[in-house]
């Protein structure tokens, strides 16, 4: 069924695009909140994305999954989104990246929406290599060339969020005591 709804949208039926839409627009809205700043911008991201994924459906070659691609495509719109505005990801380069663990009392006691809270509050410069590295799974020299910065500078972003993330889990973990 996926695939003749997916050919119906590359020839331009527009009610198959909209069903496309209905079927993955959800999901695709959760990965844009992930890289927006607020609501009002993973919409735009969302939208942009859907056009793309519509007036560039032929490069889409069958392999993988369509949600895959379509995601993929939304991720990237985010990012074009980020340069568009022009987000700075040059902070200093930190030279230790040490990986940060969470107290095992608060991993017990946070709920994941807390913690989707705490990632969605992150600067957006974190906040974007938090999710590309942490949750979309990229590499540091795959998201250096995405956004055109160096390794070393998001290493130390990732770094940077982490601490971030910890010292706000380290509070909230402060105030349910």
């Amino acid at each position: 069924m996926l695939d003749t709804l997916w050919k119906q949208c590359l020839i331009g039926d527009r009610k198959a695009q909209f069903q496309l839409y209905q079927l993955f627009s959800k999901k695709m809205f959760a990965v844009c909140l992930r890289y927006a700043q607020d609501q009002v911008e993973a919409e735009d991201i969302l939208q942009m994305g859907f056009i793309k994924v519509f007036t560039k459906g032929e490069l889409y070659r069958g392999q993988g999954s369509l949600e895959g691609w379509i995601r993929r495509i939304i991720v990237h719109t985010a990012i074009e989104t980020h340069r568009r505005n022009r987000i700075n990801f040059t902070d200093p380069i930190e030279q230790r990246h040490e990986h940060i663990a969470i107290p095992y009392t608060l991993q017990d006691n946070l709920q994941y929406q807390d913690l989707l809270a705490l990632v969605h509050d992150l600067p957006v410069g974190y906040k974007t290599i938090f999710n590309l590295y942490a949750v979309e799974g990229y590499s540091h020299r795959e998201i250096a060339e995405m956004l055109s910065i160096s390794e070393g500078n998001s290493k130390s972003q990732l770094s940077r969020a982490r601490q971030w993330l910890k010292d706000k889990l380290l509070k909230l973990e402060d105030l349910e005591r």
